[in-house]
């Protein structure tokens, strides 16, 4: 995760670490938490750049880009 986030040319700069919080080996589930580090409020920046829905498409789209 370290190395998709920090090279993301849309979250690169903002991205600080990743964190793995709970991990299962019977069902397969990872729990992580994921740092950034984002300048004061600008319009839209939240609601658009820092969207869960953008961030997890980051991680899609390097899987994709994988297979």
């Amino acid at each position: 995760l370290t190395e998709i986030y920090s090279s993301s040319p849309a979250l690169g700069r903002y991205f600080r670490s990743a964190q793995v919080i709970s991990f299962s080996n019977e069902s397969s589930i990872v729990i992580y938490q994921l740092l950034f580090s984002v300048p004061p409020s600008t319009e839209g920046f939240m609601e658009h750049t820092m969207n869960p829905d953008f961030i997890r498409n980051i991680l899609r789209q390097n899987i994709y880009d994988e297979e």
